[in-house]
């Protein structure tokens, strides 16, 4: 069975990864990990929360296993499990641009990137 199809078994569980990434602290983060890994403290540095608060939600974002961790002395790492996370969460702010009416600055960019 295609795991595409509305029948799917893995619908319910692209449910539950859509409720994780319905938090704004959590999408901040992993546009902050697209480009690779990152300390606790610099992650709430970028998302100005504190790294208590940071921590919280990249321990959810490791539970959905979106995140994945690496130890360095007392530092950990956090950067993205895979692809896929950065790619959802660009698609829904390329939704949301569609939403702002006019032609989206994501189609403009598609233009100069094929000229």
């Amino acid at each position: 069975m295609c795991s595409r199809e509305p029948d799917s078994q893995f619908v319910e569980l692209a449910v539950e990864v859509f409720a994780m990434l319905a938090d704004a602290t959590r999408v901040r983060l992993i546009l902050a990990l697209r480009d690779g890994e990152l300390s606790v403290n610099h992650l709430a540095d970028i998302v100005d929360k504190t790294p208590a608060a940071v921590s919280q939600h990249l321990a959810k974002l490791r539970l959905g296993r979106i995140v994945a961790t690496r130890q360095e002395g007392q530092r950990v790492f956090y950067r993205l499990e895979n692809e896929h996370a950065s790619q959802l969460v660009a698609d829904a702010i390329f939704q949301a641009e569609h939403s702002l009416g006019g032609t989206p600055r994501h189609h403009h960019e598609q233009g100069t990137e094929q000229s």
